[in-house]
C-alpha cells in the first residue's frame, strides 16, 4: 500500500510521495509525439509529461504549453473537475506509483468548493485507472494505478498538517494543535480562509473567495493587451510577472509597476475580506499565510492584517505546503 499526496490546483498540480515531488502548470493539450521527440533534449523530460488515458494521447503541463496545437486551461470549478482533475492528478501521481498496487490518495479542494464537489472529486480517481506513460524517445509503458481510497480535505487544512505534524503523522508541533489558528492559502483561482480551533474546524470563520492570483494576472493581461493589442493567456504570464518584463511580437515591456500595482491591490483585496471574516474571532492566536500566492503577496498583505502573522519558512516552496501536508495527513490516518 502507497500513500501519496497530489494538489490540484487552477495554476499548477502538485504531488508527492515524501521523497520526491513534482509541480507542472495546470494545462491539458493534445500530444505531438514526433515533435516532442525531436525537438526537447533528454535533461528536460526527466518527468513524464506525456501520457495515454482513456485513448487519449495527451501532454500536460509546461509540454502542452510549448507543443500542444490544442490545450486547455480552465479557472471554472465545475469544468475543472469534470474535465482536467483525473487527468491531471494521474500524471502528477503515476512516477511515484506501481503497477497494480494499491494507493491512498489525499487531496484538497478550496473551502467553497468543497461540500460541492468532494464526492465527484473522489468518485473521479477511485479506481483502477489504465494508463500508458510515454517517454520522450517513443518508449511506452503500460500501468495501471489502483487507487482503492481518496481522503479530500479542506485545502488550506494541508498548510495547517504540514506545520502541525511529521513525516510519520505524529502531531510535533503543540502550538497548532492547542491553538486557534487562522489560515490564509492564496492560490491562483481562489483565496481561502479557514480557522481550526484546537485542530476543530470552524464553519463560520472559513471561506473561499475570487481573490486568487489570477485577479492580478488579469489586471497585468488586461493593461499588456491595451500597449501591445496581444490578448496573453494568463498561464504564460507566469514568467513575465518573475522577469519583471515580456517580449510581445519582438517588443519588450516592463511590467514592474504593472505587477506591484495589481499586487497591492489584491492584497488590499484580501485583507478587506479575511479582516471582515474575522471580526469575531479576535481570539485567534496566529494567522498562517500560505499557498503559491503567499510568499509573492507577503510584503504587500502582512501589514494590511489585523493579528500575529507567522508566514511559512523562505526556504520552502510555498506551493508545496498544502501537499505536503495532505501526505503527512495520509500518514496519520492510514499508517498508525
Amino acid at each position: 500500500m502507497r500513500i501519496l499526496a497530489t494538489d490540484i490546483g487552477f495554476g499548477y498540480t502538485k504531488a508527492t510521495d515524501g521523497r520526491m515531488s513534482q509541480i507542472f502548470k495546470s494545462i491539458v493539450g493534445e500530444a505531438n509525439p514526433g515533435q516532442f521527440a525531436e525537438a526537447v533534449l533528454p535533461s528536460q523530460v526527466a518527468t513524464p509529461r506525456h501520457f495515454v488515458i482513456d485513448g487519449a494521447d495527451v501532454f500536460v503541463g509546461e509540454l502542452a504549453e510549448s507543443q500542444s496545437r490544442g490545450r486547455s486551461f480552465t479557472l471554472d470549478p465545475a469544468q475543472f473537475i469534470q474535465n482536467y482533475a483525473r487527468t491531471l492528478g494521474l500524471a502528477a501521481i503515476a512516477p511515484y506509483a506501481e503497477h497494480g498496487d494499491p494507493i491512498r490518495l489525499v487531496t484538497g479542494l478550496p473551502v467553497s468548493f468543497y461540500r460541492k464537489h468532494k464526492d465527484a472529486l473522489t468518485t473521479q480517481l477511485q479506481n483502477r485507472h489504465a494508463i500508458t506513460i510515454v517517454q520522450a524517445n517513443g518508449e511506452r509503458e503500460e500501468r495501471t494505478l489502483y487507487i482503492e481510497k481518496v481522503r479530500v480535505i479542506p485545502q488550506p487544512f494541508g498548510s495547517l498538517f504540514n506545520l502541525m505534524l511529521n513525516e510519520a503523522g505524529k502531531a510535533v508541533q503543540q502550538r497548532f494543535v492547542t491553538e486557534k489558528i487562522g489560515v490564509i492559502d492564496i492560490g491562483f483561482r481562489t483565496a481561502d480562509f479557514a480557522v481550526a480551533d484546537k485542530t476543530r474546524y470552524s464553519e463560520r470563520g472559513s471561506l473561499s473567495t475570487d481573490s486568487g492570483m489570477s485577479v492580478a494576472f488579469n489586471a497585468i493581461a488586461g493593461a499588456l493587451h491595451e500597449k501591445s493589442g496581444t490578448q496573453i493567456e494568463l498561464y504564460r504570464l507566469y514568467e513575465a510577472v518573475t522577469r519583471g518584463t515580456i517580449k510581445i511580437r519582438g517588443q519588450r515591456f516592463d511590467v514592474t509597476t504593472l505587477v506591484q500595482q495589481a499586487f497591492q491591490q489584491l492584497a488590499a483585496r484580501i485583507a478587506v475580506e479575511v479582516n471582515r471574516l474575522w471580526a469575531d474571532d479576535w481570539d485567534i492566536d496566529c494567522i498562517v499565510l500560505t499557498g503559491g500566492g503567499s510568499a509573492t503577496l507577503e510584503p504587500f498583505l502582512k501589514p494590511l492584517l489585523q493579528g500575529d502573522v507567522l508566514a511559512m519558512p523562505v526556504d520552502q516552496d510555498a506551493r508545496l505546503n498544502n501537499v505536503t501536508g495532505y501526505l503527512k495527513y495520509g500518514h496519520h490516518i492510514w499508517s498508525a
